[in-house]
């Protein structure tokens, strides 16, 4: 069946979406109209493929061709239009069609892939998808389709080719005489749409970075804000969390509810906040594999610990800190959490189960603070926390980030909105005695636990080390040395090993400090010179912030922390805002001194001139660097073989800077 266009009478509505970014060899264009929302991706080089992504049910689909001997290259002859179509059955498709050129030599179909983003995103790393979710093409002439129903029996998802110039033979498409092709491509889904924020939904004022309310419009709907796409289009807890702390002053009530009370109705029965969801045919594969009859119920992903202790300080800046928030306090906490059935709530019910797993987590360590009474990760898992590689901590057991900083902002922030009252109508009368002891315990955490990360490295030795990986890494040591003086060094370990070791890597983590917390004047002056040096002494390139730098580390871990690893020597845009609005926070401290407060301005001017020249990445995910001529230079990640993955066009952490205004000399 063929697509019909979506008719103006069915948008008049909804405001129309549409905008390109082009990565590396990437090119994105995304897509939103109407119940039309859709990213597509078109893979230029030796290894081209065709995907689109829908926020709807997180599903895809993706065709990916075999290696080339030449390089091909896309270029979209117009804007992908929105469709809307009906399966066999009668049942509503949704989704975009677009007419593309190929330069390049004849294309040969590898494998297409329909499913959830989750089983796509795995093809693209590992080559690999579960059999029952592959499909045989159907050729009639010019025209190759990919169609199935998802396996319990919903719409599912359709993928047609027409070759319009060139010839389509046998699995393979053929150029024309000049060396080109034309397609229209047409990729839709069966999953029920979302419903956007749009404009004065979203915004609360009129955004300055069209760039970066574009992806951010693109990621925001009603039912919750996307992580990122195309590998991330669903909700993810702690990017929701971060996202909506550091966009809370641009964004509107609505917007800024709609992310926590997404995080809120997805509260584990011990007060989880879920980090990933699988939903659609993801779901219905996790069921299937467990036995179970195929459903879309969703399953929630509680693996993550950092997520549970930054709930409540993102809750406290909106409900006591934001003069809209606090009008409207009572009120949200009163609302249903919209679970269904039994497991509905009260928004307020789901805040107070959260904070009995924060006031329960940090007992031990209150009590007697040693390494064993931190917050460790799940046993089991070699993640927990946003650097959530294999390799992100550094084999580390105990992150700094979570007990460092979210673990005494969260037992502030549950002290601040127990004294508050708001949490009165949801409080069992056994927890009345524990609530009012959160403050003697954010006491001990904050003045011991973060203590046990301290790394001291004598500056003769910070010295030797530093030239060492410089060299191995081939790029120029003066400055960085320089850098170092006669004082010893000393950071924040990114990580404990299970025996209370630090694991020696410098790391921008020590951000979270300066936007969450209050450290002394001798601390903020540590985390400046920490992460300002020059890398490999500190972090700071002419590409950007490093998010680690494992100079200090043993040489195979300096290995494994390289700059294509996807937590390595790497620079991830929201950690840079991080830093800048933790900067900017700390600025607006009436307790330093001026020599400290003009560091912590010159600190902030040698952010912003990284960030800016980043400038054109700014909204993706991650992106690497290349050195040459004594100089570091932007380069996209995963435009590169050695790169382990690739980064996402539009992430939601990385449009923060809407709300972190460059500031002015």
């Amino acid at each position: 069946m063929s697509a019909l266009p979506v008719t103006a009478d069915e948008t008049a509505r909804e405001q129309r979406l549409s905008y390109e970014v082009t990565e590396g060899l990437n090119f994105n264009s995304f897509l939103r109209e109407g119940p039309v929302a859709a990213h597509l991706l078109l893979r230029s080089g030796r290894d081209p493929r065709i995907l689109v992504a829908f926020p709807a049910g997180n599903s895809g689909v993706g065709l990916w061709f075999a290696p080339t001997d030449e390089p091909v290259t896309w270029a979209v002859v117009s804007p992908p239009q929105p469709v809307r179509d009906n399966d066999f059955k009668g049942r509503p498709l949704y989704g975009m069609s677009v007419e593309v050129r190929i330069s390049g030599p004849d294309l040969v179909f590898k494998q297409a892939v329909l499913s959830s983003i989750r089983v796509l995103r795995d093809y693209q790393v590992i080559g690999t998808a579960p059999p029952e979710v592959l499909v045989e093409p159907q050729i009639k002439a010019q025209l190759v389709t990919w169609v199935r129903d998802r396996l319990d029996g919903a719409a599912g998802y359709r993928l047609s080719l027409e070759v319009l110039d060139g010839d389509l033979v046998a699995g393979h498409i053929k150029a024309g005489r000049d060396g080109t092709t034309r397609l229209k491509i047409a990729a839709l889904s069966g999953d029920t749409p979302l419903t956007p924020l749009t404009g004065q939904e979203l915004f609360a004022q009129t955004p300055v970075d069209t760039a970066a309310s574009n992806a951010l419009s693109f990621l925001s709907y009603r039912e919750k804000f996307l992580a990122g796409s195309w590998r991330f289009d669903t909700y993810f807890g702690r990017d929701t969390l971060m996202s909506v702390r550091l966009l809370m002053p641009v964004l509107t009530p609505l917007a800024v509810e709609s992310g926590l009370g997404s995080a809120l109705r997805r509260i584990s029965p011990s007060g989880q906040v879920a980090h990933e969801e699988d939903i659609g045919e993801f779901a219905v594969l996790d069921h299937m594999r467990a036995g179970e009859p195929p459903t879309d119920v969703p399953v929630f992903n509680y693996n993550m610990i950092d997520g549970n202790f930054m709930l409540a300080p993102v809750l406290s800046a909106w409900l006591l800190d934001d003069q809209r928030g606090r009008g409207r306090a009572a009120v949200f906490l009163a609302s249903t959490d919209g679970r269904n059935g039994e497991a509905s709530k009260t928004m307020g019910a789901d805040v107070v189960t959260n904070l009995r797993l924060v006031l329960r987590s940090a007992a031990d360590f209150a009590h007697d603070p040693r390494v064993a009474h931190l917050v460790g990760l799940n046993p089991g898992l070699s993640t927990g926390q946003w650097r959530d590689s294999g390799e992100g901590l550094g084999r580390g057991r105990y992150p700094y980030d979570v007990n460092g900083v979210f673990v005494p902002a969260a037992l502030a922030a549950a002290q601040r909105l127990y004294a508050s009252g708001l949490l009165d109508p949801y409080l069992a009368s056994a927890d009345r005695a524990v609530f009012a002891g959160a403050a003697a315990m954010a006491q001990v955490w904050d003045a011991k636990a973060a203590a046990l990360f301290e790394v001291n490295i004598p500056a003769a030795a910070a010295q030797r080390e530093v030239a060492s990986y410089a060299s191995d890494l081939g790029i120029a040591a003066t400055a960085a040395r320089n850098s170092i003086g006669k004082a010893s060094v000393r950071f924040h370990a990114v990580s404990l090993d299970a025996a209370g070791q630090a694991v020696p890597i410098i790391n921008s983590d020590e951000g979270f400090e300066l936007l969450f917390g209050r450290p002394s004047a001798k601390a903020l002056d540590q985390t400046i010179a920490a992460l300002l040096r020059p890398f490999p002494a500190g972090l700071m390139t002419d590409a950007g912030m490093v998010v680690a730098n494992p100079v200090y580390a043993e040489r195979e871990v300096q290995a494994r922390f390289s700059k294509n690893a996807y937590h390595g020597t790497v620079i991830w845009s929201w950690q840079q805002a991080v830093l800048a609005s933790g900067l900017q926070r700390q600025l607006a401290r009436k307790d330093l001194s001026n020599p400290l407060r003009q560091r912590v301005r010159d600190a902030q001017t040698h952010l912003w001139r990284v960030i800016d020249a980043g400038k054109a990445l700014r909204n993706s995910e991650l992106w690497s660097w290349s050195y040459l001529n004594g100089q570091f230079h932007v380069a996209p990640f995963g435009a590169t073989q050695g790169d382990v993955d690739e980064s996402n066009a539009a992430q939601l952490w990385s449009t923060v800077y809407l709300a972190i205004p460059k500031p002015t000399p």
